[in-house]
């Protein structure tokens, strides 16, 4: 089974109940540093940074490409994501650029996705 690493701007797991039944999510806060090693692992990784600015900003933070890819993500069991999480909840409809966006507080998480057993009873 093929391992995806996707990086999200948000705190989203997207998974495709349709195609698994039950998943168990593993997510732990993780430094820019981790984030980094796993984005330059020779799989690569999928850009699901919907915002351009946010894109810019996780190049600049990182060190590596990523790239604005506003496209939809249905993680399987054993992919892994990168979230780019804001501290600050912004107003309805907000988009911020480069500037603002460096003066908000973050964090990375990372989350792994786990196949779950069928549900006895």
């Amino acid at each position: 089974m093929r391992v995806t690493i996707y990086i999200l701007n948000s705190l989203v797991v997207p998974v495709d109940f349709r195609k698994h039944e039950r998943v168990t999510v593993m997510m732990k806060r993780a430094t820019p540093d981790e984030v980094r090693r796993l984005l330059q692992l020779p799989e690569g990784f999928i850009s699901a940074v919907g915002h351009e600015s946010t894109s810019v900003l996780l190049t600049e933070i990182l060190g590596v490409e990523v790239p604005f890819n506003r496209i939809a993500v249905s993680a399987k069991p054993g992919d892994i994501i990168i979230h780019f999480v804001l501290k600050t909840r912004l107003p309805e409809g907000k988009v911020l650029n480069l500037q603002e966006l460096q003066n908000l507080d973050y964090d990375f998480v990372i989350s792994q996705v786990e196949e779950s057993p069928p549900q006895r009873g």
